[in-house]
């Protein structure tokens, strides 16, 4: 018999696939290599596969469609219910398989290349703001504690760095080190993050052009 609905335990390199016929009947449980994930189902006739909404999920999503299936992805807390006792690979391709059958199932849209693409460059802009922010108030609590204040933002501390730089009695010497780190760090990051602080090119859509 052939199987009509598939479920599929994700991983890294050894993926776990569990089919089911018209009757409900298990036909396939097996495990198979990453590289022989698309050659296998390319030889299968077009079936309903579920899959958890984890890493790689929209990847395989899109490949497996491309093949001729008809790809479903579903939040991992809504596949639980499905998976019996004594967790493993194998339970979760076939909890999978059962959730996706159904009705009441609620799945996640597939996203497109172009949608994980402009998701990657928002989420390196946030981490980029973390790690300026990060820097800003080591050296902030630092000058601090030399009786040093300044204005509040990265601005504040660039501006307070140059007129350490410039003064008569200038901070202790051994502390320079530690002054250093915003010059060679924050300001590459300022010049890297100062283009992304606005969103309108990532409204844009221009998602292709290389970093600059």
């Amino acid at each position: 018999m052939q199987a009509i609905r598939f479920g599929i335990d994700l991983a890294k390199n050894v993926f776990q696939v569990h089919g089911v016929d018209t009757t409900g009947r298990v036909v396939v449980q097996r495990q198979l290599q990453r590289a022989q994930v698309v050659k296998f189902f390319a030889a299968q006739p077009p079936a309903l596969i579920g899959m958890e909404a984890c890493g790689s999920a929209h990847y395989w999503a899109r490949t497996l469609s491309a093949v001729g299936h008809e790809v479903k992805l579903m939040p991992p807390a809504y596949v639980k219910p499905y998976v019996r006792r004594n967790k493993n690979d194998a339970r979760d391709a076939e909890g999978c398989c059962e959730a996706v059958s159904r009705p009441s199932m609620r799945f996640v849209p597939v996203k497109t290349v172009e949608q994980q693409c402009a998701r990657a460059l928002h989420r390196t802009r946030d981490l980029l703001v973390r790690q300026r922010t990060q820097l800003v108030n080591a050296i902030r609590g630092l000058l601090y504690e030399m009786g040093l204040m300044s204005a509040k933002g990265a601005a504040g501390i660039e501006n307070l760095l140059q007129r350490i730089e410039t003064q008569e009695k200038p901070s202790p010497r051994r502390c320079w080190p530690a002054w250093c780190l915003w010059p060679d760090n924050g300001g590459r990051w300022m010049a890297r993050s100062a283009s992304w602080t606005s969103r309108s090119w990532l409204r844009s859509g221009k998602i292709g052009q290389p970093c600059g």
